[in-house]
Parts: C-alpha cells; sequence; structure tokens
C-alpha cells in the first residue's frame, strides 16, 4: 500500500484528536475513493457531449450571470 501524506488546518486537527476512536486513514480514503468515482462518472457521461470547451465557457458564464442577476436583485 502506498502512502499519501496530507494537510489539514491546525483547527481541523484539534477537532480530529477529539475523536481518537475514529480511524481518519480509513475515512480520507472512503471520501478519495467516492470523488473519484463521481469523476469517472461525470468523464463516462461527458465523453458523448458535443459541446466545446468554449461552449461550456460561454455556458458558465450565462449561468453565473443569471444566479447573480437573481440574487442581487433579492
Amino acid at each position: 500500500m502506498t502512502t499519501v501524506t496530507i494537510s489539514v488546518s491546525d483547527e481541523l486537527k484539534n477537532k480530529m484528536i477529539k475523536f481518537p476512536e475514529v480511524n481518519w486513514s480509513a475515512v480520507a480514503r472512503k471520501a478519495i475513493l467516492e470523488r473519484i468515482k463521481f469523476f469517472e462518472k461525470m468523464d463516462k457521461a461527458l465523453a458523448k457531449s458535443e459541446l466545446t470547451e468554449e461552449d461550456a465557457r460561454l455556458l458558465g458564464r450565462k449561468v453565473k450571470s443569471a444566479v447573480s442577476k437573481k440574487f442581487l436583485k433579492g
């Protein structure tokens, strides 16, 4: 098994210390695996997409603008 080192803030480390019974390595492994599965699903779904990167950028800007307008009105 390979060792990977991650950095956490002092605040997070202090919170983790309060729960010594938790296997934090296992928690991190599970979270990483879940994120990888998500990205693999996204890759599979997007593999059939005909959008170019520029199309995606433009769409993202439009969505961001619409959301900003909605929240700035309220």
